[in-house]
């Protein structure tokens, strides 16, 4: 991957092409930023860049073959690591076992997502996480010598994802690595990673996409899409290019979002107080997977506050969908300052229960009857 080929966070990339050139390249660093702002493509870009034979002033010459490796994903120097789970391919997997899966995944597109991931190795109801066993491979691969590059470079994508163990394994090889050993941790929420990890990287912050930078990247990847509605997805999309592709998707389907179809069901059962069909919807809700349970709890925040600042702020503050406005319109009178911070806090608690792996069921039932209350509440 080449830097040319990412849209947006220039200033990122000229911060990490002037560190190569002053030959100053931390050995530890993390690339943190919101979810679809291409910080993977980017460490691979840099790492391209670093190990280019006939490298430019702003980006690596794409043809070498250092190069010709690196966007096939096969260089001998680099290696990845990323959120396995158990029972598919292994007892005690590591990123190894998924290498196929995961070069094909990282090659179709210049963004990348958990969920999407997830999908495309069927984890179904599975949540993923780093290992153990994973920190183990990181110190052998690293105590290797290069074989073709100066540099051997470990890219651990999601870094949040690792659990505490291989976190531990990995302090004395962060704080001592090997020479000319480059990581780039590359995650979305920095509270998540340890604090003693965190000590040891310098922190590399990307931004969401502009309206502009998001168009351009759809465009690219969707030639054949209308202008109106590449436009339309970008504004809605908030500069996440990965919601963004949703948005475009439901609008060249015509099949609508599934996640906006629950919430709908979900507010219109709860505020009616139909518990026969909130205990029906419960049940399908609880079979969708946990990932995709914690995103439709996203999606139900954004909603609420898009919700919230229609009936409360202003109309031209909120970012929807025709048919989300459609239903915001009648539903936002509901939404107001009375009720915004405790029905927020209601979806928050639901996440944090299903990542600890709480029954499904139960927290989808008790959410509804509690989001019941709320839209009772009056209006100050």
């Amino acid at each position: 991957m080449q830097f040319q080929d990412i849209q947006g966070n220039d200033g990122v990339k000229r911060f990490l092409l002037h560190s190569v050139k002053e030959n100053r390249i931390s050995h530890g660093q993390l690339f943190l930023g919101p979810p679809g702002s291409g910080k993977l493509s980017t460490a691979i870009a840099y790492a391209q860049y670093i190990s280019c034979k006939n490298r430019t002033e702003t980006d690596s010459c794409g043809v070498c073959p250092s190069c010709i490796k690196f966007q096939k994903l096969i260089h001998p120097d680099l290696h990845f690591v990323y959120p396995v789970v158990t029972g598919t391919s292994a007892k005690k997997p590591v990123s190894d076992d998924y290498i196929a899966q995961w070069r094909q995944f990282v090659l179709k597109s210049m963004y990348h997502g958990i969920d999407d991931w997830y999908d495309f190795i069927g984890s179904e109801n599975a949540q993923g996480a780093i290992f153990a066993q994973e920190s183990q491979e990181i110190i052998r691969k690293l105590n290797l010598k290069t074989f073709e590059g100066e540099y051997k470079v470990m890219i651990i994508w999601m870094a949040e994802k690792m659990n505490e163990t291989a976190a531990n394994k990995l302090l004395k090889i962060l704080e001592e690595p090997p020479a000319k050993t480059l990581f780039v941790l590359v995650a979305e929420n920095e509270e998540q990673i340890l604090t003693t990890i965190r000590s040891r990287v310098q922190l590399v912050k990307f931004s969401a996409l502009t309206t502009e930078e998001t168009s351009k990247a759809l465009e690219r990847e969707f030639p054949e899409a209308d202008k109106e509605n590449i436009q339309n997805a970008s504004i809605l999309s908030g500069g996440d290019f990965l919601e963004a592709v949703s948005i475009l998707n439901q609008f060249l389907s015509g099949e609508g979002n599934p996640d906006f179809e629950l919430f709908t069901a979900l507010m219109r059962e709860s505020f009616s107080s139909h518990y026969d069909k909130i205990i029906k919807l419960s049940d399908d809700l609880s079979k969708l997977g946990r990932e995709k349970q914690k995103r439709f709890f996203d999606y139900c925040q954004r909603m609420i506050r898009e919700c919230f600042m229609l009936g409360s702020v202003s109309k031209e503050l909120v970012r929807m969908t025709p048919s989300e406005m459609s239903f915001a319109e009648k539903f936002a009178p509901f939404i107001h300052i009375g009720n915004i911070s405790d029905l927020t806090e209601l979806f928050s608690e639901a996440s944090r229960n299903i990542e600890r792996n709480a029954y499904g069921k139960l927290v989808f039932t008790d959410l509804a009857i509690k989001i019941s209350a709320q839209l009772h509440v009056k209006k100050p």
